[in-house]
């Protein structure tokens, strides 16, 4: 599933990767609300019951990227499988998993609303005032970066650009972490 402002933005991606499931393209940040989502990649396994059974964690696809994140994509794929096809057990028990849960708090919503806020300005036209209410989502939530990322091209700004990389490096440079990986299982 794609966070992206329209599904043209994606088609690109979808179409190279060529894959045989449906792709999802969520305008609104649904998922990300639902599920806490604060940067992407994401990902989150639920089981045939429903059960959240490995909370938000990053890990990505392939290792195109691996120089810059660290992350070797092959660890969690072959984790995924092994799960998928019963050769190996949940990640977590439910209460691990539930103990690794980061559930937003009132300042995160609120940076949520201010969000889908400026979003709706912005689907009217009102750029001015959805300008606003992007920025005081970033200012109550600057660890969200569903938020900070995903309104850069509603304001014509490089989501991948020289803004964007400015921003994680002040994040990084004050002692953030950029993505919060789980403890290995």
């Amino acid at each position: 599933m794609a966070l992206d402002k329209n599904a043209d933005d994606v088609r690109p991606w979808i179409e190279a990767a060529g894959p045989t499931h449906p792709s999802l393209i969520d305008t609104k940040h649904l998922v990300a609300d639902l599920y806490n989502m604060v940067n992407v990649p994401t990902i989150l396994w639920i089981d045939e019951d429903g059960r959240i059974v490995r909370p938000n964690d990053v890990a990505y696809g392939n290792n195109q990227w691996q120089e810059m994140h660290g992350f070797d994509a092959e660890v969690h794929k072959r984790a995924l499988r092994t799960w998928v096809h019963g050769t190996a057990p949940a990640p977590f028990t439910s209460e691990r998993a539930r103990q690794l849960q980061q559930l937003p708090n009132a300042e995160h919503q609120e940076a949520r609303a201010e969000f889908a806020l400026g979003q709706w300005l912005w689907e009217q036209g009102r750029m001015e005032a959805a300008e606003a209410h992007f920025v005081r989502a970033g200012e109550l939530a600057p660890q969200d970066f569903t938020i900070r990322r995903g309104s850069m091209p509603m304001r014509d700004i490089d989501p991948m650009g020289e803004e964007f990389f400015a921003m994680v490096g002040a994040w990084a440079e004050a002692g953030n972490e950029y993505y919060h990986p789980l403890p290995e299982a």
